[in-house]
């Protein structure tokens, strides 16, 4: 064969990660195992702290602290780091917070201290802030704008399917091995992630599409995105305030017996990932109506739990129903901040990450103080149903505004044939 022909031969083969005008690319699979592994080691701790109590020679609450200090660092990390990697390549910048992931676990399974234990959880947390930034615009701008809620469910998807899957895992593991396996496998697996995502994660050059830094920011100024980033705490927020105490709700209120609690809550989160992708389904065609009704229907539900916490059969359904609709415009909201950012796509993805843990540490805390008021167990869930309610005011002024701006505008630009010009 010729040379000639061997590169019309090559040229006609078609790319195995172009989408199609319904098949999302496979790197946003890939992407979506980064999430799963960056979820997974958030809240696997929840599922081996005895372990690493009685390892250490702690106590459960201090052990307890390497997830507060993990979520910290999310809040941080997911907007600092999009920042001080601006000029980075999206590619690079997957790279280099996988390789801070895959070190971080290391050191914490090597290490016996616990001070040293929460440093390398923190940075740790900075990293996946970073990843899960980058991951949704890349993500988003693969699969077009016509899939990019979507691709980013998807993304989001493999972090829900973390609680349902990763974290039962981890703790097999810990019961097999010991704790520190559990972070080995975590490491070796981010590893293997690497090389995926190296492989189909197209080269970009930064200089081509980075603006200089003040007139990206400048893009954060859009009100709708402060309107996105507002829907983000509140519904995140109201959401959790319930679930994060749901298990004494289940046994003290409804008389659940307590080996049937890790069957409902894994009965939430396989709600939670089957409303993700569905919600990313319908969010591409109707964005407006899915960040207004998903709130709705979460705070009758939440109402619900509230008002029927004392019949086990109804709880139970409204707890399924819970992660069906609770999180399901997540990857929706985190398209919308990305296309309202503009030019700072990658900082409106990162603002976004940090706006669901802000919604996640308020909402417990909200939820946490509720239980030592006169409601007692109901108060999680009633607080929970005014926060999600707040919602509805960012998302229907966000209509409004969207409405008489015809829309957002795509901060994608085309699909190119040479991929490092794809940015």
């Amino acid at each position: 064969m010729t040379e000639e022909a061997r590169t019309a031969l090559v040229r006609a083969r078609p790319s195995i990660d172009v989408p199609s005008a319904n098949r999302l690319p496979l790197v946003a699979y890939v992407l979506a195992l980064g999430t799963f592994l960056m979820l997974t080691t958030e809240f696997v701790v929840a599922g081996i702290l005895p372990e690493i109590a009685g390892d250490l020679r702690i106590t459960l609450a201090s052990a307890g602290s390497l997830i507060t200090v993990f979520a910290v660092g999310l809040v941080v990390g997911a907007p600092s780091m999009a920042l001080l990697t601006t000029r980075l390549s999206r590619r690079t910048t997957l790279l280099l917070a996988l390789a801070v992931f895959v070190l971080g676990h290391v050191f914490v399974a090597l290490a016996s201290d616990l001070a040293l234990l929460m440093v390398a959880r923190f940075v740790t947390a900075l990293a996946t802030g970073a990843f899960w930034a980058v991951a949704a615009v890349v993500a988003a701008r693969e699969a077009g704008p016509a899939l990019g809620s979507r691709a980013i469910s998807v993304v989001g998807a493999g972090g829900s399917l973390a609680t349902v899957l990763g974290v039962p895992l981890g703790a097999l593991v810990a019961q097999a091995v010991g704790w520190r396996g559990t972070f080995w496998a975590l490491a070796v697996a981010a590893a293997v992630a690497s090389m995926f995502i190296a492989r189909l994660v197209p080269r970009d050059v930064p200089a081509q599409r980075a603006e200089s830094l003040r007139t990206e920011l400048a893009d954060l100024r859009s009100a709708r995105l402060w309107l996105v980033l507002a829907a983000c705490v509140t519904t995140t927020g109201g959401v959790l305030a319930a679930y994060s105490f749901i298990a004494p709700v289940l046994t003290d209120q409804a008389g659940v017996s307590p080996t049937l609690v890790p069957l409902v809550l894994t009965v939430f989160g396989v709600g939670s990932f089957a409303g993700t992708l569905v919600g990313g389904r319908l969010g591409d065609a109707h964005p407006r109506l899915v960040t207004i009704m998903t709130p709705a229907v979460t705070t009758v539900i939440l109402l619900g739990i509230a008002l029927l916490s004392g019949s086990a059969p109804a709880l139970i359904a409204l707890v399924a129903l819970l992660g069906l609709f609770g999180l399901s415009a997540n990857g929706v909201l985190i398209h919308l901040a990305v296309s309202h950012a503009g030019r700072a796509a990658t900082m409106g993805s990162a603002l976004s990450v940090a706006a669901f843990n802000v919604g996640t540490a308020i909402g417990t805390g909200l939820g946490g103080a509720a239980l030592a008021s006169p409601l007692g167990l109901d108060g999680p869930a009633a607080v929970g149903t005014a926060v999600v309610a707040l919602t509805l005011v960012p998302t229907a002024a966000l209509a409004i505004v969207s409405r008489r701006r015809q829309g957002p505008t795509n901060p994608y630009p085309p699909r190119t044939e040479n991929p490092s010009c794809a940015l």
